[in-house]
């Protein structure tokens, strides 16, 4: 059995983090493990309140797992400081993880940053640059390419610029965008677009854990980083399309729709 690693925060309401992670994997037939790097007080109406873990006890997680259970492939969720990302950036290195994807949570639905100026230069030049893949959506795509996104071409410019920065293929995911949910993948100076409809559904909470855990999953399968894209939408498009609907709020996905 193929074994993934999340490394991100706990949502207690289940619908993102690593709870969504450890449904997503588990529903591919791969074995789950979890590192949590922060405790959130969240449900579907918004986050109440978050306890970041200590950097070493961040670190002796990462030794438990990969000193007795190696992964085949790894997620990174959300690192909320620089310390923790470094601690991460290090035992990855260390342990030479393999099929690392990254999705960097640096702005809220809201529009709000949810790291510091020094971590995001932290992110940058230590933690992404081990990822195969890196998943930012439009505001954090315009974060870290520096740039304003308002069509497909910016999209483009935007993935090749954080790939210039990181080294690692990068997919821009274009929910954010009001036309479409088209995603593009810039991988070794090639463009890839990835055409997705957009689903009359406002129970979207853990669609970007969802995807990337699943990509992580494809990768661990041995898949191409775009072969793994193709399958994650397809699953994530899947579990949006299932139409569950919880919570008081914007509810969470059907991850076991499939089963």
């Amino acid at each position: 059995m193929k074994k993934v690693l999340t490394i991100a925060g706990s949502d207690c309401s289940g619908g993102a983090g690593i709870q969504a992670d450890i449904k997503t994997i588990t529903v591919h037939k791969m074995y789950a493990m979890s590192v949590i790097t922060s405790l959130t007080a969240q449900n579907t109406t918004g986050v109440y309140g978050v306890a970041d873990a200590e950097a070493d006890f961040v670190a002796r997680q990462l030794d438990c797992v990969f000193e007795d259970i190696y992964p085949d492939a790894v997620k990174i969720g959300m690192v909320s400081n620089e310390e923790i990302i470094k601690t991460i950036a290090k035992k990855l290195s260390e342990y030479k993880a393999k099929n690392i994807v990254a999705d960097p949570v640096m702005v809220s639905t809201s529009g709000s940053r949810l790291i510091s100026e020094s971590a995001v230069r932290v992110l940058l030049e230590e933690l992404l640059p081990l990822a195969a893949v890196i998943t930012p959506n439009i505001p954090e795509g315009e974060l870290l390419g520096e740039m304003k996104i308002t069509n497909r071409r910016d999209m483009e410019a935007a993935a090749q610029r954080i790939a210039k920065k990181t080294g690692c293929a990068v997919l821009l995911k274009g929910g954010h965008s009001i036309e479409e949910a088209s995603d593009v993948l810039y991988e070794n100076g090639k463009v890839h677009w990835f055409l997705g409809e957009r689903i009359n559904n406002p129970n979207t909470h853990g669609t970007g854990c969802t995807l990337s855990s699943a990509i992580a999953c494809n990768l661990a399968a041995e898949k191409t980083v775009a072969e793994s894209v193709k399958s994650a939408k397809e699953y994530l498009t899947g579990a949006i399309r299932a139409g569950l609907d919880i919570g008081k709020g914007s509810g969470p996905l059907a991850h076991n729709y499939c089963i």
